[in-house]
């Protein structure tokens, strides 16, 4: 998986695991999780608080490449951005939800979704709205609107979900992030912010008695992994890559 890097300036793939009741609040709770965290990883130094409840640790990012684990009021996420190799991906992710049910006390019958988001990062110094009509496409009924007088295309962020399974308990939903606003196509002055490209596999209700965080995970992302390399890569990745070497 490291290698979808190849496709892109920045790769990373995110857990998110959401739980039905709150996750525990007390001092020694979050700071016994995020200790076990550290002794597994102990390049994991920088921890803290960004909101109420909601505390953070992660890596040095100078280099490009960190890792990080938060927990929110009922929320686990953790993210691997830039991986030296799949297992450096897989190897956090999985040890945070080894970890979540006796630390956090939050057991697959309190999983209300489970997530994976394979993100992708893309340099690109003018109008995002415009690359991304020209690589992904506008819909038929509203090309007309293309050709309109000043109708220079101010918001093109397309995104389509469909279900994975007969019971629609497991979707994917890819998305696009345009960070080109009214003032950077009114001036010409076009930021520095990437073009973002998210595909996310995410499954819905509690697990059943004989699943676990671990093993759900393996599974969206040999999913995730599969509509990649079938999918995304030809039909979005590799055009859009190709599309901003050329201007």
């Amino acid at each position: 998986m490291n290698g979808y890097g190849a496709f892109s300036d920045d790769f990373y793939l995110n857990m998110v695991l959401t739980t039905e009741m709150d996750l525990p609040k007390g001092r020694e709770s979050i700071l016994h999780f995020f200790e076990q965290i550290r002794r597994r990883y102990p390049k994991m130094q920088n921890f803290y608080g960004r909101e109420k409840n909601e505390f953070v640790l992660e890596e040095e990012k100078e280099a490009g490449a960190y890792r990080w684990v938060s927990t929110e009021l009922k929320r686990v996420n953790s993210g691997v951005v830039n991986p030296e190799s799949a297992e450096a991906i897989d190897d956090l992710h999985r040890s945070v939800l080894e970890l979540i049910p006796y630390e956090l006390s939050a057991s697959p019958l309190d999983c209300e979704s489970l997530s994976v988001m394979f993100g992708f990062d893309f340099a690109y110094r003018g109008n995002h709205n415009d690359i991304l009509s020209e690589v992904v496409g506008v819909a038929p009924g509203l090309q007309g609107f293309m050709n309109l007088p000043f109708g220079k295309v101010l918001s093109h962020e397309p995104a389509i979900q469909f279900a994975l399974d007969e019971e629609c308990r497991t979707q994917c939903r890819i998305s696009f992030e345009s960070r080109t606003n009214a003032y950077q196509v009114r001036t010409g002055d076009y930021s520095e912010d990437p073009i973002s490209v998210y595909l996310t596999v995410r499954r819905y209700d509690s697990l059943g008695p004989d699943e676990t965080y671990v093993q759900e995970y393996d599974r969206l992302v040999a999913l995730g992994r599969d509509l990649i390399d079938e999918y995304l890569v030809a039909s979005v990745l590799k055009p859009l890559q190709d599309a901003i070497s050329l201007r």
